[in-house]
């Protein structure tokens, strides 16, 4: 099922995605351009990894590490699809990262990586939208540089995992302006998703709703104000933004 959250009329809706309309749990249908979409899960944690794919670490001349590397985004860093980025004033290098984002459905604590799939509710896409100017060494958490308010676009679907496949070969695009920026596949990531669960959940307790955002792929490059940002993520969909200054 492709799951979505969104706002009509005041409203707030949850439903799914059938022939290209929302239906909500009444049967009411809702056409894309008529709602207000919203992220489709409400986390109490994003957890987003640092150089999970080689290639990206790559192209920022740093080394991948043996165990994976994490922060924490706020969930006040959330928008839905549709929504639009804010540019921060002073600012000279804010960056997309295209996502695969996993969303935990069952409380998951010591979990095995043969267990771990089945703790997922499903996956949407997510833009780690990244501020650079506030990255200036591997030792300072990027707290400030992923934290801020709409820096964390998700949607524009919530999709089971029966319905995706195998999570481990998805494609990942990124566009801007219609001009293509950044392939990638979930093949090429150094830690999938089955050992991030289990890793996480080793030592910090997954809550229903919490999202993981398993890294992007090589292509990052700067998007500025009035720019149109499009991920998307085979058999999930496409979640589209703008940016524009405060």
């Amino acid at each position: 099922m492709r799951f979505a959250r969104f706002i009509h009329s005041g409203r707030l809706l949850e439903g799914k995605e059938e022939n290209g309309n929302l239906i909500d749990s009444d049967g009411n249908s809702y056409s894309f351009e008529s709602v207000t979409w919203l992220p489709p899960a409400e986390p109490s944690k994003i957890i987003g990894l640092v150089l999970n794919y080689r290639d990206h670490a790559k192209e920022l001349g740093l080394a991948v590490s043996d165990d994976p590397v994490i922060f924490l985004k706020p969930p006040s860093s959330l928008i839905g699809n549709r929504g639009v980025i804010v540019y921060p004033r002073g600012v000279k290098f804010m960056h997309y990262e295209a996502e695969l984002c996993a969303v935990i459905g069952t409380s998951a604590k010591k979990v095995k990586g043969g267990e771990a799939l089945s703790y997922v509710r499903g996956f949407t896409i997510a833009n780690d939208v990244t501020v650079r100017d506030f990255i200036t060494n591997t030792f300072r958490p990027p707290v400030k540089a992923k934290g801020f308010d709409t820096f964390c676009p998700t949607g524009p679907y919530l999709v089971s995992p029966d319905e995706i496949g195998d999570v481990s070969d998805l494609k990942i695009e990124t566009l801007v302006n219609g001009n293509i920026r950044q392939k990638g596949n979930t093949a090429d990531m150094v830690h999938g998703v089955p050992k991030l669960i289990e890793y996480l959940s080793d030592f910090m307790t997954l809550l229903p709703g919490d999202m993981i955002l398993t890294g992007t792929p090589e292509g990052i490059s700067p998007i500025n104000p009035g720019d149109k940002v499009e991920i998307e993520i085979e058999n999930i969909g496409r979640l589209t933004n703008t940016v524009a200054t405060e």
